[in-house]
Parts: structure tokens; sequence; C-alpha cells
């Protein structure tokens, strides 16, 4: 098993938490309350999380710009790279409970 394979099993057993399915964007994502918060990249693992953490983890050098294909970094995606695997499970709980909160405020 993978990186992010370990990494959804340990969180699709979380409340309001499921790994995603099908085809295209949301295929292979972990999802809360049908939200993504992390998907596997080429690069390493994608997470969704407050622009100022994505800009500090860019700044540290511990992040790389996350583009989807459209040519511009979104300000709130940041990719962890498979050589900082051990920092994924924090990094993802960050994550979660970045999206979590917004999913309970919409």
């Amino acid at each position: 098993m993978d990186g992010f394979g370990r990494l959804a099993v340990a969180f699709a057993e979380r409340d309001g938490v499921e790994l995603g399915g099908g085809r295209g964007f949301g295929a292979n994502t972990l999802r809360v309350d049908g939200r993504i918060f992390a998907m596997p990249n080429a690069a390493g693992l994608a997470l969704k999380l407050p622009a100022p953490r994505v800009a500090e983890l860019l700044a540290s050098g511990d992040g790389l710009p996350f583009d989807a294909g459209k040519g511009r970094p979104m300000r709130e995606w940041v990719v962890i790279p498979e050589s900082s695997g051990d920092r994924w499970s924090a990094l993802a709980e960050e994550a979660l409970a970045f999206v979590g909160r917004r999913t309970v405020s919409s």
C-alpha cells in the first residue's frame, strides 16, 4: 500500500470522512462531508489548507504549489512531497480541520 493508501485507511474511519470514488477529479480523494481535503498528486500529497498556511509551507520549502492543471497555483492548496511523507498525517489533520470547519459554517 502506498503512502496515500495508508493515510486514506487511517482517515476513512473518521466521522464524516470518506474516500472518493468514481472517475475524474474526485476519484481517489479524501473528503469530509463531501468536500475534498486531501488527494494524491504525482509529486506527493495535495492538501487544502488556509492560504496563510499554504504560503508558510511554500516559503519554507516544505510544500510545492498546486495548480490543478490551470496554469496558476491555487492559493488554498499545497503539495507535500513524498520525501516529507512523515508529515502527511499531521498536515492532513490540519486540512481535515480546515475543510471540516468550512463545511459546518456553510
